[in-house]
């Protein structure tokens, strides 16, 4: 008998707690359903006294994706956020922030990668956009035993997804964000090369969203705007997710030659 396809492992790499809910929440519950290993890491952290590390348990909890994995860096925005006056992440040097990821990767030994887009998703935010490059930089690092090797065995992901927005594809988002005074940043549609229908997962995608307690009850992140829309609206925003595929490794087919 033939056997089905292995569902691919998959480890996140979103800047803040709540972002691996609200950007991959239906895929990483999809994935975890079907049996797959599935990961997040979390490149900021947080003292112990805030809220916002047990909330980030909670719904790694609800998704299926373990543990927290926190490279212990501050938000861009809350400089005071991580524990023992570590830098932000933006601050972070660079080359030490792609080992402590590299590490990961070479532990959880992932298929896919999934994370965020250059823009930093819709509304720029800087530490969006700063991890999107360190994650491009590990995952092919994570590939080659002669860098950072002391983090593990190498290990190659086969395919990085971006978790994005096309043009077309914002709908009831542009106006929700609009509302607050939020930019609105998306990439032309034909940037999108995979788009996911989590509908079947919707539910448990937005158990994950509301497990961040604290961004729900304030008026301006996206998990509180949300919890203030009517269900149907809500769930049509939250039951489709978009993804670029970037291409790892040597491109196929016959090499382009540099003009000397």
């Amino acid at each position: 008998m033939t056997q089905p396809p292995a569902v691919p492992t998959l480890l996140g790499v979103f800047a803040h707690p709540d972002d691996e809910s609200l950007l991959a929440g239906g895929v990483l519950s999809q994935h975890a359903a079907a049996g797959a290993r599935t990961a997040v890491v979390t490149p900021t952290t947080w003292t112990a006294g805030s809220p916002r590390a047990p909330e980030l348990a909670e719904a790694l909890r609800i998704l299926g994706a373990g543990a927290p994995r926190l490279l212990g860096y501050a938000d861009a925005r809350n400089p005071a956020s991580a524990p023992g006056g570590a830098v932000r992440l933006v601050d972070a040097p660079l080359d030490e922030a792609v080992g402590r990821l590299v590490a990961h990767i070479r532990e959880v030994r992932p298929d896919i990668v999934i994370g965020h887009d250059a823009l930093g998703q819709l509304t720029g935010h800087p530490d969006h956009r700063r991890a999107h490059q360190i994650t491009l930089l590990a995952v092919e690092a994570a590939g080659l035993p002669h860098l950072y090797p002391k983090a593990g065995e190498p290990w190659q992901p086969a395919a990085l997804y971006a978790a994005t927005h096309s043009e077309s594809g914002v709908g009831l988002l542009g106006p929700l964000l609009q509302s607050v005074g939020k930019t609105l940043l998306a990439v032309p549609d034909a940037y999108v090369t995979t788009t996911v229908d989590v509908s079947p997962w919707a539910e448990v995608k937005w158990e994950a969203i509301c497990a961040h307690r604290s961004e729900v009850a304030r008026p301006r992140p996206l998990p509180g705007l949300l919890a203030r829309l009517l269900e149907p609206e809500r769930n049509e925003i939250i039951s489709t997710e978009y993804f670029t595929r970037l291409s790892l490794g040597p491109a196929p087919g016959t090499p382009h030659k540099l003009v000397a």
